[in-house]
């Protein structure tokens, strides 16, 4: 089993609802609330929060609330790395991860209000050297398929390219080698290049950059001067969290995640005061600071639930995916929402309410955590019931433990101990060579003092020494956070008695994992 960064943020956001709040049918009146609702709430949601930072449930979060057009609250808690003096506050920048998948939707829609694309668009059209596996897909994809998670792409699709170090136009062109994992339109599968490839399709309609447009179409107009597109923007703010992960039961800050590849679907920074800004525009239906910024057909159509996304792994209630938002009908009425995770140290959350023009974002510098979901949960359950019956934070603490932890377990088992007696190795040099194939590229092994080393991906960018496990099978290290985690890599020996070909574990989602030995 491949297990990485995107395996662990892929089965998250696939399989389970990521906006926390438990389903129930759909109210016939949705309920009001009142200022001293929400005020009352956030006294107590503060007290859950800081009571979550001192007993080391995250480094550090920070909260944004928006309600009737207006935010009234910021506050961040924690340090931004740990080890380290310096606090978390409303303009700290975190990597928000998927959660950018809501506002690069935010952003076409903007280009849908002003005519310059539509959400029917055609990639073909808007760009024309794109292609999927067959030929019928490709002539009738629409930005709508890709915002929708349903083109048939797998939703691994890319993430593996990205990993190896290739960039954004290599691995959208070689998307097209992968097969499909559902027919057309009729399966959902997150996927984080198939969203990409519809907002920089919908971009080109304006001659400029994905990140060009999100500036001039929403940053800016919002006044969200600490928010971008960019890694290179992150990386130069002074107040910027760290991403975390567990390292012998502490946080720490051990790798950094640059995700400019998949910009559009996780690869925005952004802080709780830009944000709010952003939930004050969805809740507005398009307004903001009186003024109609986005139309609100185009907008609202990013809402309407066009896929069927499983079960909540809290409640069991069903949840439906529109065009880069979760839509769900809970016990608290109708609500919109996202979430983003990078297994490699990020957490973060948006929970809107629009019939009560009530929304939340959490953000949160480490992974894994059930943090925001249940601060969002509870904080719904403050504002509606005025008390909290379940601890929410532990309940989804529990759900990513059971999901993650066994599978991790399982994994390192396999690969624990080789058989005894293991069967010996054949020579270096008859695995050593170049190995190719479409999807992955070259693929070289070489034969050192220390033995053999993989690389992978353009110009060799990647390079895992190789463990011999038995005979041809041999172990690489592949995964940064998880260092301790090996993953298979199998040699096919041919008649001549030299490896054939080369299978990569970690590369082998879809099928596209095994390499052939190139003429030389």
């Amino acid at each position: 089993m491949r297990l990485s960064a995107d395996w662990f943020c892929r089965r998250w956001e696939s399989w389970i609802v990521l906006s926390a709040i438990a389903l129930a049918p759909i109210p016939a009146l949705a309920q009001a609330i009142t200022p001293e609702q929400v005020t009352a709430a956030l006294s107590k949601l503060e007290q859950q929060a800081e009571a979550v930072i001192a007993d080391g449930g995250v480094p550090a979060l920070a909260i944004g609330v928006v309600h009737d057009d207006e935010v009234v609250y910021l506050k961040g808690f924690g340090l931004r790395e740990k080890g380290k003096p310096e606090t978390v506050d409303a303009d700290t920048v975190f990597q928000i991860a998927s959660l950018s998948k809501p506002v690069s939707s935010t952003v076409v829609a903007a280009l849908v209000s002003e005519g310059l694309v539509f959400w029917d668009s055609k990639i073909v059209d808007l760009d024309p050297a794109f292609r999927l596996a067959d030929p019928y897909p490709t002539a009738e994809l629409t930005i709508r398929d890709l915002f929708a998670h349903r083109s048939g792409l797998p939703g691994t699709a890319g993430d593996d390219l990205e990993e190896i170090g290739y960039d954004r136009a290599e691995i959208l062109r070689r998307l097209r080698f992968v097969a499909p994992s559902s027919s057309f339109r009729a399966g959902y599968s997150y996927s984080n290049f198939g969203l990409t490839e519809g907002a920089v399709a919908a971009a080109k309609a304006t001659g400029k950059s994905w990140e060009d447009v999100a500036e001039d179409k929403l940053y800016r107009p919002l006044g969200m001067t600490s928010t971008s597109s960019r890694h290179a923007d992150f990386l130069k703010q002074a107040n910027r969290a760290s991403l975390h992960v567990r390292v012998d039961g502490a946080w720490a800050a051990k790798v950094e995640r640059q995700p400019d590849a998949q910009a559009p679907a996780g690869g925005i920074s952004s802080t709780v005061r830009d944000l709010a800004q952003w939930v004050r525009l969805e809740l507005g239906n398009g307004v903001f600071g009186g003024k109609t910024l986005i139309a609100a057909d185009a907008l609202a159509q990013t809402h309407v639930p066009l896929m069927t996304r499983g079960k909540n792994p809290v409640t069991g209630g069903a949840s439906f995916y529109g065009l880069g938002w979760n839509v769900e009908f809970g016990r608290h009425g109708l609500s919109w929402g996202h979430a983003g995770a990078f297994s490699i140290g990020a957490r973060s959350l948006v929970t809107l309410f629009p019939e009560q023009k009530l929304g939340i974002v959490i953000l949160v510098n480490a992974f894994p955590t059930g943090v925001p979901e249940g601060l969002s949960d509870s904080f719904a359950d403050l504002v509606f019931d005025g008390r909290v019956d379940t601890d929410w934070v532990k309940a989804w603490n529990t759900v990513f433990e059971g999901l993650f932890g066994p599978a991790v377990a399982a994994a390192k088992a396999t690969y624990a101990a080789p058989p005894s007696p293991a069967t010996p190795a054949l020579p270096s040099d008859a695995y050593a060579g170049r190995y190719s194939n479409d999807f992955i590229g070259d693929a070289v092994v070489s034969g050192t003092e220390n033995g053999l080393v993989l690389q992978v991906g353009p110009d060799g960018a990647r390079s895992y020494p190789l463990t011999h496990f038995d005979r041809d099978l041999f172990l690489a290290f592949t995964s940064p956070e998880m260092p301790d985690m090996p993953s298979a890599v199998r040699f096919a020996i041919g008649p001549d008695g030299k490896a054939s070909a080369v299978t990569i574990e970690a590369l082998d989602d879809n099928q596209l994992g095994t390499l052939s030995r190139a003429a030389r």
